[in-house]
C-alpha cells in the first residue's frame, strides 16, 4: 500500500506552505499526500512545486472554505 501522509499548512504565511510542502515531497519517493491550506497564493505555490516534482493533483474545496489538494506519484 502506498505512503499516505496529511500536512496541514492552514495559519501558516508565505513561504512556510511551499516549504514544508517541498521538504515532505522529497522524503516521499512515492504516495499520496493530502495538504490543507487556507490561502489562494499558498495553493498556486504547492500545486507549481507538486506538477513540477511530477506529482498529480487533486483538488477540492472543504465545507470551512479552506481547500485540500491530493498530491499522489
Amino acid at each position: 500500500m502506498p505512503d499516505m501522509r496529511q500536512l496541514d499548512v492552514r495559519g501558516l504565511s508565505c513561504p512556510q506552505p511551499a516549504l514544508r510542502t517541498t521538504e515532505m515531497l522529497k522524503r516521499l519517493a512515492s504516495g499520496t499526500v493530502e495538504v490543507q491550506l487556507d490561502a489562494g497564493t499558498a495553493r498556486d505555490n504547492v500545486v507549481r512545486i507538486a506538477e513540477r516534482a511530477g506529482w498529480q493533483i487533486a483538488e477540492r474545496e472543504e465545507a470551512d472554505g479552506s481547500l485540500r489538494l491530493t498530491l499522489r506519484k
